[in-house]
């Protein structure tokens, strides 16, 4: 299952016109997402306020991840202030798999923000956090924090906006979406020794874990005739056929 890491802006000097910090908004938001990655089996590891980009950047690159996940709002130049709105989603040029990941994450993003035709991607080698990490990168400025109308859309509307970006991490991963839903227990039930745990909910996809019969499971969620299930820590998909709920 794919593992991210998840670094909200951690720039508490930049002020929200209408209240508030970027800092405070972004990890409002990282927090809204934080039931939506669990309920779809995404993994992640999520900066903290008194980190840096800088130190943001160096625990990413320390680790092993499928993606580094930026959550930023912008603000337009002094002589424009308040006049620019707007979703920028920046990646690595170099990056074919972050440029696909910005891509999806715009498209997505164009659904639900005011203005459609001013959600894009663009290609930069000047932010750190698009241009140091190991991992693929997508830094998402969510409008501009400046303006007005869009401090209030991050303000009204964090879990849809949560809710879109996780959306768009399932399709970039090619796992389901899966709403959140409240955890259940189950125990393997099989006539051979085990039961396999996949990494996507098909027989075809590769086996990550084995689960003996008689082990017991936390069963996250369910798609289809599949269960999204927690074993000793590592999450995949398990066949409903070989697990009795308990």
């Amino acid at each position: 299952m794919p593992v991210i890491y998840l670094s909200p802006s951690t720039q508490e000097g930049n002020l929200y016109v209408n209240g508030g910090t970027e800092e405070e908004w972004m990890n409002r938001l990282a927090d809204a997402m934080v039931p939506y990655l669990n309920a779809s089996g995404i993994q992640y590891v999520r900066n903290t306020p008194d980190m840096t980009a800088a130190t943001s950047i160096r625990a990413s690159n320390a680790g092993n991840y499928d993606l580094h996940l930026a959550l930023h709002s912008n603000a337009a130049p002094p002589s424009n202030y308040g006049n620019v709105r707007g979703i920028i989603v920046y990646y690595y040029p170099g990056s074919t798999n972050g440029k696909r990941a910005a891509t999806i994450v715009a498209d997505n993003l164009k659904t639900i923000y005011p203005l459609p035709n001013r959600v894009r991607t663009e290609a930069t080698t000047a932010i750190g956090e698009v241009r140091q990490p190991r991992a693929p990168s997508v830094f998402i400025e969510l409008g501009y924090h400046d303006n007005p109308d869009d401090a209030s859309w991050v303000k009204n509307n964090l879990d849809a906006i949560a809710r879109n970006i996780v959306l768009s991490l399932t399709e970039y991963f090619g796992i389901p979406f899966l709403e959140p839903a409240p955890s259940r227990q189950g125990v393997v039930d099989v006539d051979w020794g085990y039961l396999n745990i996949r990494s996507r909910p098909s027989t075809s996809a590769p086996v990550i874990a084995k689960a003996y019969d008689g082990a017991r499971l936390k069963i996250v969620n369910q798609y289809q005739n599949w269960y999204l299930v927690s074993l000793d820590g590592q999450e995949g998909y398990a066949s409903r056929d070989f697990i009795t709920l308990v």
